[in-house]
């Protein structure tokens, strides 16, 4: 995607204020509610904000620009302060891909405010910079709730597991990395399927 962008240096600085939001916003929300359920570390490691200097992992920023999905540096916390310590941690897990996806909601519905009030025209470079946030957004929702450690959809099958399963869910955290580098090098092609066709469908309901 990169190299296709280096041509039209507008659009690349779309994409990359587009990345830029949607990993800020997803890696705040998990410190942000990591400090409402009454852990302090993120806050002290300086991660309840929205500056983006604090979550871009410039390793996972490029990835994202150049395959399309990536990451944002992880947002520490300590189960053992947490208020619910079974459920805590699958709350500021799902915190991250929740608030992209109601970043999704609020863009989706403001182009389609712009378009249908003819305020911006379907070829404008604000009703891009729209639809590439949709794009980001969406990807890292749906990325993030693959529940394979580690990603943030891990932390609920860990939270509904029985006893007798911990075993097997030790064991999934341990290869799980290397099963979601499987599955991005050989069913990458699935992903990408299953999201074109969210995506065709999100923009024939905002566009």
């Amino acid at each position: 995607m990169l190299f296709s962008l280096l041509s039209q240096p507008e659009l690349l600085i779309v994409w990359i204020v587009g990345i830029v939001y949607a990993i800020t916003i997803h890696e705040f929300a998990h410190a942000m509610v990591g400090y409402w359920l009454g852990d302090m570390t993120a806050r002290d490691q300086g991660r309840v904000t929205l500056n983006p200097l604090s979550h871009i992992d410039p390793l996972g920023f490029i990835v994202l620009l150049l395959a399309g999905f990536g990451w944002g540096r992880p947002v520490p916390f300590n189960p053992y302060n947490l208020r619910n310590q079974r459920w805590g941690p699958v709350i500021i897990a799902l915190a991250g891909p929740i608030s992209n996806i109601l970043s999704f909601i609020i863009f989706g519905f403001a182009l389609k405010f712009l378009l249908l009030n003819n305020i911006i025209s379907p070829d404008n470079l604000l009703t891009t910079f729209f639809i590439v946030l949709l794009n980001i957004n969406l990807v890292l929702a749906i990325f993030n709730f693959i529940p394979v450690p580690p990603l943030d959809g891990s932390k609920l099958i860990r939270a509904l597991a029985p006893p007798r399963m911990e075993n097997a869910v030790l064991t999934l955290e341990r290869y799980g990395p290397w099963l979601l580098l499987a599955f991005v090098i050989f069913g990458g092609s699935i992903f990408s399927s299953i999201f074109s066709t969210l995506f065709t469908w999100s923009i024939r309901l905002f566009g």
